[in-house]
């Protein structure tokens, strides 16, 4: 992926790691499209840079999707990169009274959004790349976290066939794989001492220019390269602490 002269759209582009990379793509001279659904911080993002364009969506609703995607292709038909990243962590466990609806939202967010957003935008002239965020935890997941975990894994997997399905298109298609960072994913004060933002956005960086169509930093390094007995062991131990 070419890391300049783009028009980006981001979502969940107002916080976390969507805002690290709204930022970053912007100082490289791309213009960003930002959506979410909390539109005071859109319009925060809009203050400290001027040059972004917001456009307020609820990626869990069908037709707001489909709405986008309108504006999009009327107002910004030259759009050529799709970066998925918008996700809810549900800390939860099977027995609490609200684990399905809970669930579902997880779902709709991590899966569905991404899997239909992918359906209209491929079908954009302009569109040489999509990139899907998916998680350290796509490899071993964390018990706590148990639908966001298996959500990350399918997109991990979908990705996987996405790349091969669209080279008849000239669509690139590259998986970001973040480990935990200190961002509100989850709720506040969860993951305050993990890495910051700013730390995986460099190196990821440095991989999209050396050409690299997977993506990793620290924890999420080690899950990809890591055999069945890491993986297992990882697994036991990252839980064990965890419980």
């Amino acid at each position: 992926m070419k890391v300049t002269n783009n028009k980006i759209l981001i979502t969940g582009g107002a916080s976390g790691i969507g805002l690290g990379l709204t930022e970053r793509f912007i100082q490289e001279d791309n213009t960003v499209i930002i959506c979410g659904r909390r539109e005071s911080e859109l319009k925060s993002v809009s203050v400290k840079f001027p040059s972004v364009i917001a456009r307020k969506c609820d990626l869990t609703v069908t037709k707001e999707r489909e709405s986008l995607f309108k504006w999009v292709s009327e107002n910004h038909p030259d759009l050529n990169v799709l970066i998925n990243n918008a996700g809810i962590q549900q800390w939860m466990t099977v027995g609490d009274s609200n684990f399905f609806q809970r669930a579902q939202a997880e779902i709709a967010i991590n899966i569905e959004a991404p899997l239909h957003l992918t359906t209209l935008f491929i079908t954009l002239p302009s569109m040489t790349t999509i990139v899907n965020v998916t998680s350290g935890l796509s490899f071993v997941p964390l018990t706590k976290v148990p639908v966001y975990s298996a959500t990350k894994a399918f997109l991990h997997s979908f990705t996987l066939s996405l790349r091969e399905l669209l080279k008849s298109k000239n669509i690139e298609v590259i998986e970001m794989i973040p480990p935990a960072l200190n961002t509100d994913l989850g709720g506040k004060g969860l993951h305050d001492t993990a890495p910051p933002v700013s730390d995986f956005v460099d190196v990821v960086f440095t991989q999209l220019k050396e050409g690299k169509t997977t993506l990793t930093f620290g924890f999420s390094e080690n899950m990809v390269k890591a055999g069945p007995d890491d993986l297992q062991k990882t697994f036991e131990r990252m839980n064990a602490i965890a419980n």
